[in-house]
């Protein structure tokens, strides 16, 4: 279903907006994020969404108001699986608490920008070619298939491809300088650790979003209710962290939970694509998606692992607490 222009602009108005509150009214001054905190304005950026979707059942039918949900959901339980490596790589390079939301609201802007990106040549080659379905389901099973097997591997921040490139070919100052990413030394530009750390959760956002967004074209090929629905996920990411940073470990089987939704929404796709657009309903893929989630968690209370080193369970150790330095070519 196509949306007026005037839809898309007054939406993406209202996403300024709310990023021009958080930056410039909520978070003007580098502190730490409380748990506290960062539970309610998770909560608030939830309940935003619920007021979202309500309007979608409204103005736009039951059937969309269900795709947008469902669609939420899914990118709201994927971006679990970004906190997991986000707190991964604050651990590795030592991130000062209060320059944490710095890097997380940049990295929000940047994934927003390329996952607007990602929809727009989504949608496009869905619409002109029906063959893409098949492509787009098969790589969701195989990725979550993949996800399956190697759910309890740690990203090699140290040797990782990225931050190798950017020490050779930057200067890289050897300690933090506040929460800036880039300084002037001796008339030359310097990059801080943490323009590195950013980096990298742009880097990791772009990896998660080429695995969501298929997952959420599975649900719905509406355009509109695919990009707000990922965007709605997205703005509550960085409270998110906040709010389970401390504690995502503990979620031991999550990973196998995330792992099986992609394999269900890709088969979800795949079947679509042969039977029939409606032959799997979302609402099925919705309660499966819940249930997966839900079933993870529980059991990850139910049987915890054993703790390690700074108190992580096994299968989610963090890196080790260092701050690269700059290494002269």
């Amino acid at each position: 279903m196509d949306s007026s222009i005037w839809l898309w602009i007054g939406f993406n108005l209202f996403v300024v907006g709310m990023l021009a509150i958080d930056l410039g009214v909520l978070h003007r001054k580098p502190r730490e994020i409380g748990v506290r905190e960062a539970l309610w304005l998770s909560a608030g950026y939830v309940a935003l969404a619920l007021l979202f979707a309500g309007g979608i059942f409204r103005f736009r039918g039951e059937q969309a108001g269900v795709e947008f949900l469902t669609g939420y959901v899914i990118e709201k339980t994927l971006s679990l699986d970004n906190i997991f490596v986000i707190t991964l790589i604050f651990a590795h390079f030592a991130v000062p608490p209060a320059y944490q939301h710095r890097v997380l609201f940049w990295g929000i802007l940047g994934a927003l920008a390329m996952r607007a990106g990602l929809i727009w040549a989504g949608a496009a080659l869905l619409a002109n070619f029906h063959w893409v379905v098949f492509v787009l389901g098969g790589f969701l099973v195989l990725t979550g298939v993949k996800m399956l097997i190697a759910a309890d591997a740690r990203p090699d921040l140290a040797a990782n491809r990225l931050v190798l490139f950017a020490r050779r070919h930057l200067r890289v100052t050897p300690d933090y300088v506040g929460e800036r990413f880039v300084v002037r030394r001796d008339g030359a530009p310097w990059f801080t650790p943490l323009f590195l750390v950013l980096l990298l959760v742009e880097a990791t956002d772009l990896v998660f979003a080429v695995d969501s967004i298929p997952a959420i074209f599975a649900v719905t090929q509406d355009p509109f209710i695919v990009y707000t629905a990922n965007v709605f996920a997205i703005l509550g990411l960085r409270a998110l962290y906040f709010a389970l940073a401390g504690i995502i470990h503990r979620f031991r089987y999550l990973k196998y939970g995330l792992s099986l939704v992609l394999v269900v929404i890709g088969g979800k796709m795949i079947a679509n694509g042969v039977f029939g657009e409606k032959v799997v309903p979302t609402e099925i893929a919705l309660a499966i998606t819940g249930a997966l989630i839900a079933g993870s968690m529980t059991l990850s209370l139910l049987r915890p692992g054993k703790t390690v080193g700074d108190g992580a369970t096994t299968g989610w150790v963090t890196g080790s607490r260092s701050t690269p330095e700059h290494k002269p070519d």
